[in-house]
């Protein structure tokens, strides 16, 4: 009777092309291992050190800010329009003791210390989000650094003076006015929208 184990063991070694004999374990091409495994996701690299030239933004609108409040303050009159773009654009000096569009501008004196506080911990908070925002979202990085100088501006007014200095005034003749603003304003509207940009088409860009 044929030892059932002869079989195997009179088989001749399976050969590559070559003539180099075959792995006993030789693996095909598939694999069990995940593609997402395989591929590593490029890591986000935060600004780190490069924050300092957002930094350099801030300083900028926060120079421009209390350089064009001093000269409103140095070549205006209280109230007194001085028309540039008739019928759209004035300089009128004007002082806010609220926050935006005056809310809280008539209370008893501690919105001044209130507005301060917020606007202080929000530019700390902002120092520190530059240093970890991603290097390549640009847009997200000039947006929190117009945040950041425009609040620096405003919180030095409040610190200062006890109100923030306004001098923009944008209207349509006598029918409409827009609240008087200030440089300061300028770079927190246009901040707060790159952001939201950023955050509603860009951000989900970065994490594919």
């Amino acid at each position: 009777m044929p030892n059932p184990t002869d079989s195997t063991e009179n088989q001749s070694p399976q050969v590559e092309a070559d003539g180099s004999p075959k792995p006993a374990h030789a693996t095909t091409g598939s694999s069990s291992t995940p593609k997402g495994r395989l591929t590593k996701t490029p890591k986000v690299i935060a600004n780190g050190s490069r924050a300092f030239m957002w930094y350099l933004l801030s300083l900028a609108v926060l120079v421009v800010d209390q350089w064009t409040k001093w000269l409103a303050e140095t070549k205006l009159t209280f109230h007194e329009p001085v028309p540039v773009i008739e019928p759209f654009l004035n300089w009128t000096l004007a002082y806010n003791y609220g926050a935006a569009f005056s809310f809280l501008a008539d209370a008893g004196g501690w919105q001044k210390w209130f507005f301060a506080g917020l606007a202080l911990i929000m530019s700390l908070f902002l120092i520190g989000y530059l240093i970890k925002a991603p290097r390549q979202a640009k847009l997200l990085s000039t947006g929190l650094a117009l945040v950041l100088g425009g609040a620096v501006g405003n919180l030095i007014d409040r610190l200062l003076h006890g109100h923030v200095i306004d001098f923009i005034h944008v209207h349509n003749a006598d029918v409409w006015h827009y609240p008087i603003f200030n440089i300061a304003d300028m770079g927190i509207s246009i901040g707060v929208a790159l952001i939201v940009i950023d955050m509603l088409f860009l951000e989900k860009k970065r994490e594919v």
